[in-house]
C-alpha cells in the first residue's frame, strides 16, 4: 500500500526539487510534471512528482492526516 502525503516545494534546480513534508526535506524528481514552481505542492511516488495539488486541497489532505495519527496513536 502507498500513502500519498503532499508535500511543498521549497526549491528547484534544474529537473530536481527539495520538498518538504512537517520540516523533513528530501529530493524529487520533477521529469514526469510540467509548469510546477517554488510553492507548489506535488504528491510523490518512487522519488518522482507525480501530481500537483491546489494549496487548499494539500492543506486538507495533511490535516487529515496528522488527525489520524493522532487517534491511531490512542
Amino acid at each position: 500500500m502507498c500513502l500519498a502525503i503532499p508535500s511543498k516545494i521549497v526549491s528547484i534546480e534544474g529537473n530536481t526539487a527539495i520538498i518538504d513534508v512537517d520540516g523533513v526535506r528530501r529530493q524529487a524528481s520533477l521529469m514526469l510534471l510540467d509548469d510546477i514552481k517554488t510553492g507548489d505542492y506535488v504528491i510523490v511516488h518512487a522519488g518522482y512528482a507525480i501530481h500537483k495539488l491546489d494549496e487548499a486541497s494539500a492543506l486538507e489532505s495533511l490535516e487529515l492526516l496528522r488527525e489520524a495519527f493522532a487517534q491511531a496513536g490512542d
